[in-house]
């Protein structure tokens, strides 16, 4: 599975290509299989996200899981402190999509 991931342009937010826009949940991310480099050329040309990029990830029942260690602490956000963690359902987080 392929996963196309980056960030957002005013917030900085990490963001998961979920096949029809942005989402901040690797939850909502969709397998871009080999269309991801040409998606992530055009959503950049739109100004949609900023440096969007290919991950391999396994599928799981919870959803996409980032392969490397690095985009998996970047889906789950900062590992200083458990509180600061983006929840799933948080009712402040689930609806900021793009």
């Amino acid at each position: 599975m392929r996963i196309l991931t980056g960030n957002d342009l005013k917030s900085g937010d990490v963001l998961w290509w979920t096949g029809n826009g942005w989402s901040r949940h690797v939850e909502d991310a969709a397998d871009v299989g080999d269309a991801g480099e040409r998606l992530a050329r055009e959503e950049e040309a739109a100004r949609r996200v900023n440096v969007p990029y290919v991950i391999d990830a396994a599928a799981t029942p919870d959803g996409p899981r980032p392969a490397h260690i690095k985009d998996r602490i970047r889906a789950l956000g900062p590992t200083v402190r458990a509180d600061l963690t983006l929840k799933p359902a948080d009712p402040n987080a689930g609806d900021w999509v793009i």
